[in-house]
């Protein structure tokens, strides 16, 4: 792997834009994407099970607890290895492991995007990203915080090398990841 590479992994909580962060960097830098619910919707497709977001959130702790808290880090490096881009944006770091194991990568930067609960809320009904996403309440949103897989997020979140506020607009969103590149 080269020395330079800049690798950016995002944090935050559900909707808050790490994807939208994604796919600015591939689109206007080139960057290789690698999220973390990647490999989850693999094993639910391989499964024939929807890809909910209550399904990711027995997947996820169901490997972790299996093959060890870092397993999905590890398979994330190895994308990262290979990866021949320069620029690298890793998606949904969610664990303190995710955290400590890629911390060790060269290049390695966190960046954790922070948004208002009800601004996330209407933005995940509009993407309906997953399947039960265009149907879902307020309630079950601010509910779904209280799962395993979004509990540790905000202490991860102060540990980020930077923090964006995505409340405003998308132009001021891309300006803020723009000054992570320069």
């Amino acid at each position: 792997m080269a020395k330079n590479k800049v690798i950016l992994g995002f944090t935050g909580l559900i909707a808050c834009g790490k994807g939208t962060a994604a796919k600015y960097f591939k689109d206007k830098y080139n960057a290789d994407t690698f999220r973390f619910s990647t490999m989850l919707r693999d094993v639910l497709d391989r499964l024939y099970l929807p890809q909910s977001r209550e399904n990711f959130q027995i997947l996820s702790p169901l490997l972790r607890e299996t093959f060890g808290q870092d397993i999905m880090a590890k398979v994330i490096a190895e994308d990262v290895k290979k990866s021949k881009a320069d620029i690298i944006v890793i998606d949904g770091m969610r664990r303190p492991a995710d955290i400590e194991y890629l911390r060790n990568v060269p290049g390695f930067r966190m960046v954790a995007i922070d948004v208002d609960m009800r601004t996330r809320y209407e933005r995940l009904v509009k993407r309906g990203e997953n399947t039960d996403d265009t149907s879902k309440t307020f309630e079950q949103f601010q509910k779904e915080h209280e799962a395993e897989t979004e509990i540790y997020i905000p202490e991860l979140m102060k540990q980020a090398d930077v923090t964006i506020d995505n409340n405003g607009s998308v132009e001021d969103f891309y300006k803020q990841l723009d000054k992570l590149i320069k």
